[in-house]
């Protein structure tokens, strides 16, 4: 029961990451019907500015991930304008080689300034907490409870505020929306640097538990992928789900059957939910 419990929260924490990540990439395909196959880097390059502001500048844990999300806000604004604007009307097989372009940009340039070496980010959050006599890290329990509430708050910013309604409105119909006065383009901006903000605090949070490297984010490509198929293309609600779906069923796969099973875990529920339902299980419709 201790282990179940133990590896429950590692589960848990390992999903509130994979949701973090796998909204942003959710709402960009959203609003642009493109999939950003250079999400994970942006998740890489992320880790590596928290870094950078925690370890060259000195500023507190917290702080370094806030400094690296706005960093990145911005970098996923410039993505936007200098990469997929242009290509907006362009088949979207332009789309994802700009994007796998952008992806390689981004593991040269991490690679350039720390090096391929890799790197270990310490947790100011040190010991554990006691729960059924498992030892629980306080970093783990922070990550679950960082992502609840940036979680609960995103929900309310995309349901309540004027520029996460304007998101919905484009997800929703992009030509109603423009006809009602709405900018595509001001909204594409904002969904890409919520995208990057919210993939950087989940590196940043991650960051102590795992090594960094310029080819972390490849790895989590592919599991984030998997993970909005899995909940419904375009779907919040789904990309929640499936990421803690997606983590419980990986960290238990690799801790009662093996390692190997854990990795390819991912793919068998992918492929099992979608031969159920093939459209994710929370499929949004969406006018064009």
């Amino acid at each position: 029961m201790t282990l179940f419990i133990q590896q429950l929260f590692n589960g848990l924490a390992l999903g509130g990451v994979y949701c973090l990540a796998a909204i942003g990439l959710t709402l960009v395909f959203g609003v642009l019907r493109i999939p950003n196959l250079a999400h994970g880097s942006l998740y890489m390059l992320g880790a590596y500015v928290t870094y950078f502001f925690l370890t060259a500048v000195g500023v507190p844990y917290v702080a370094a991930i806030g400094l690296a999300a706005i960093v990145l806000a911005v970098v996923g604004i410039l993505l936007e304008r200098l990469v997929f604007h242009p290509l907006r009307k362009s088949p979207h097989t332009h789309h994802m080689i700009a994007a796998v372009g952008a992806m390689f940009f981004f593991q040269a340039v991490a690679q350039v300034i720390w090096g391929a070496d890799f790197r270990r980010m310490e947790s100011p959050f040190e010991g554990t907490l006691s729960i059924g006599g498992a030892q629980i890290s306080w970093q783990r329990i922070i990550i679950i409870l960082t992502a609840v509430a940036v979680l609960a708050l995103l929900t309310w910013f995309i349901k309540r505020s004027i520029h996460g309604q304007t998101i919905e409105a484009v997800e929703q119909d992009r030509t109603g929306a423009s006809l009602a006065g709405i900018s595509p383009n001001t909204v594409s901006m904002l969904t890409f640097a919520l995208a990057a903000a919210l993939a950087t605090i989940a590196a940043g949070l991650v960051a102590p538990i795992n090594l960094l490297s310029p080819t972390m984010g490849a790895a989590l490509d592919l599991k984030i992928f998997a993970i909005i198929i899995l909940g419904g293309l375009g779907s919040i609600p789904g990309a929640i789900v499936g990421g803690f779906l997606l983590a419980l069923a990986e960290v238990m796969t690799s801790t009662y059957v093996s390692s190997a099973a854990g990795e390819a875990i991912a793919f068998v529920v992918l492929v099992a939910v979608l031969a159920v339902r093939p459209t994710g299980l929370f499929a949004k419709a969406v006018q064009r």
